[in-house]
């Protein structure tokens, strides 16, 4: 017999309504605490909004997961509504608490939960539930899907150039020093997840250059395999975005290449006008 099993993730992963409606995925909010209040991202809080909010903030916003009460209830409604197990995708725990909330409010509960570290956010969580149903569609057995989708989590791909370091310097992430020597220089960071964890890949003289060294990492990992999709993420930065696309069509024009939102979750941290590449090699 077929399990009902219901889709579960955050909103780093920045599903759209379409997306959404398509495969009944459930969001948790993360959320970002601004001196006047909490903000749930989606809900409370759209992207426009929120970056109007950071420019005019006087003391830094923080980011927080959902409230493992949130989980739980959840849970609860779900198998109310005749579900059997839920598949519970949600962004790196290098990043953020949500996977261990999940984790511990699944123990919660009389409904089998299957709790899932994607190790990265954004796009490639997209990829993990489409593949997911997928194999669910194909008569796949649910810990079948499960381990598909962790296998994914290994060939996934993210990294982002920060227009500056202002926002990270505000968010305590770099020095005040590093901040103005970088601006002052012209130093772009380019950042990638390494095992589940923001690191530092390289740091380089203007935005030409780290967005070449950015090209550089998704022309390596295609050497390696097929890579038929890539999402040029942003943070309030369309039109860089969408310049950086067609760049990428010019050079492969057999590439499916997406233009999306980070969640605003990174915003707080990596600041306006951030741009990157995130893709899965299969």
């Amino acid at each position: 017999m077929t399990k009902k099993i219901a889709w579960i993730t955050d909103t780093a992963a920045q599903l759209d309504e379409s997306f959404i409606k398509k495969y009944n995925v459930h969001i948790l909010p993360l959320s970002v605490v601004f001196a006047d209040g909490v903000f749930r991202e989606t809900i409370d809080l759209t992207q426009d909004e929120f970056y109007d909010k950071l420019l005019v903030a006087k003391t830094p916003p923080k980011t927080s997961q959902p409230a493992i009460g949130e989980m739980v209830a959840l849970y609860e409604k779900l198998q109310e509504q005749g579900y059997d197990c839920a598949i519970s995708l949600h962004v790196s725990s290098g990043l953020s608490g949500t996977f261990d909330s999940c984790q511990s409010a699944a123990k919660m509960v009389d409904f089998k939960v299957y709790p899932i570290d994607s190790k990265i956010g954004s796009f490639p969580m997209i990829k993990m539930i489409e593949i997911g149903n997928k194999l669910v569609e194909d008569g796949h057995d649910i810990e079948e899907v499960v381990t598909a989708i962790k296998k994914v989590t290994e060939n996934a791909k993210l990294a982002f150039i920060p227009a500056n370091l202002n926002q990270l310097h505000k968010s305590g992430r770099v020095s005040g020093t590093q901040a103005f020597l970088s601006n002052l220089l012209n130093i772009k960071l380019i950042i990638s997840f390494e095992d589940g964890k923001p690191v530092m890949k390289d740091k380089v003289r203007a935005n030409k250059r780290a967005k070449i060294n950015v090209t550089d990492l998704l022309r390596s990992d295609m050497k390696k395999g097929a890579v038929p999709e890539v999402a040029v993420i942003h943070c309030n930065n369309v039109k860089d975005a969408s310049t950086w696309k067609d760049e990428l069509l010019q050079e492969f024009p057999k590439l499916n290449v997406h233009v999306l939102p980070l969640s605003v979750c990174v915003g707080v941290h990596a600041g306006e006008g951030t741009a990157g590449l995130s893709w899965v090699r299969y």
